[in-house]
């Protein structure tokens, strides 16, 4: 049983994060967790999530914001990938949701409809770029992750692999 299979198999509980991570994170740059997350998407970008698909988000300013947890993350897609945003501009498409409910979704336990019509997901914005979002999760046939994959000294490994042997 590979990680995602066994968290799907718990059902998350319901839960808010405290208020206090989430005043604590606003007022922390959101780089970072940005970052992390345009990192997962180009990684996933061609392999998981086609491309082509994606097109019409090119250019466009795209918000996830994580509402109990304090977390405004800004990205765009780029004919080179995914990445970072810094701009005082509107998003042409915000995503906002409790960081329970996102998790709920990555791990296909709800559906977006559900949540959406539950009023635990608001979409605002440009809706033909959030029915592109939805649509193209709803397609992806997520992969199997192996646990031990996930251990720091197997990461290590791999990435001394990747670096080759100038960084021995």
């Amino acid at each position: 049983m590979d990680i995602i299979e066994a968290l799907r198999k718990a059902n998350i509980p319901q839960f808010e994060l405290p208020r206090l991570i989430g005043d604590i994170n606003a007022r922390l740059p959101q780089l970072p967790p940005t970052l992390g997350l345009v990192t997962a998407l180009n990684l996933a970008l061609g392999r998981i999530l086609p491309r082509d698909t994606l097109e019409p988000l090119t250019g466009k300013l795209v918000s996830l914001h994580v509402t109990d947890g304090g977390l405004t993350l800004l990205f765009t897609l780029t004919p080179k990938g995914f990445r970072p945003a810094v701009s005082s501009a509107k998003p042409d498409l915000t995503i906002s949701a409790r960081a329970r409910d996102f998790l709920a979704l990555a791990l296909r336990e709800e559906d977006p409809d559900t949540l959406f019509f539950n009023r635990r997901l608001v979409m605002e914005g440009d809706t033909d770029l959030g029915l592109l979002v939805k649509n193209t999760l709803d397609a992806v046939d997520w992969p199997r992750i192996d646990p031990e994959m996930l251990h720091p000294a197997r990461l290590l490994a791999n990435i001394r692999l990747r670096l080759g042997p100038s960084s021995r």
